[in-house]
């Protein structure tokens, strides 16, 4: 019952009472992997889906994040070490000449949420900047590269192709998006793959890292 508890809490954005819930189910004797993947990732799955159907909208989606981002701090001295990040790594930034961050922002609280462990290099990022995060993480799965604007969909171009020319590029698979991002788009500069929002992300990051 306790992880269903949890699992409600997440879904509806209770915060104040997540710790608690997740304490009980951890007393309960419910493994911690357990309330991660069937109390808050399913809930976070069923947020996501919501939110695609236009049944919740991007303030109820933050909150059920960051319910389980409190949730996630009460498991983790109980969690094997990365089960958190479980999926893998993902490299994430706004393309240079872009300083937008809320889309990005709310794609990490949904990567985070999914399993996956998040490099955030934030906003303005060069072309260079992908790359040489990749070198010192090789174990990187995906990199996500968003602009925001009209104007900054040519350096998003730029690093993708920076990205594909580079040795490593059949061990990672490249996610782009933003509002002036298409799948045409995506499909002309060579990305692996094209979101239209954070939830559909992570769902797509998750086949991509199978």
């Amino acid at each position: 019952m306790a992880i269903a508890d949890v699992y409600k809490l997440v879904e509806k954005g209770k915060s104040k009472l997540i710790a608690e819930a997740v304490e009980e189910a951890l007393e309960d004797g419910d493994s911690a992997v357990d309330i991660l993947n069937d109390g808050m990732i399913k809930a976070m799955d069923k947020v996501g889906e919501k939110f695609k159907n236009g049944e919740i909208f991007v303030p109820e989606m933050l909150i059920a994040a960051k319910t389980m981002k409190k949730g996630v701090e009460v498991l983790k001295p109980h969690l094997a070490t990365g089960a958190a990040g479980a999926l893998g790594k993902v490299i994430i930034g706004t393309v240079a000449g872009d300083l937008h961050d809320i889309g990005k922002n709310l794609v990490i609280m949904m990567l985070e949420s999914a399993g996956f462990e998040v490099i955030d290099l934030g906003v303005d990022v060069s072309k260079e900047k992908f790359v040489e995060t990749y070198e010192a993480n090789p174990d990187t799965k995906i990199i996500c590269c968003s602009a925001l604007l009209t104007t900054t969909m040519p350096a998003l171009k730029d690093t993708v192709a920076l990205i594909n020319a580079q040795p490593f590029r059949g061990s990672v698979k490249v996610m782009v998006g933003g509002a002036p991002i298409s799948q045409a788009f995506a499909d002309e500069i060579g990305a692996d793959a094209y979101t239209e929002d954070a939830a559909s992300c992570a769902k797509k990051a998750k086949e991509l890292a199978a």
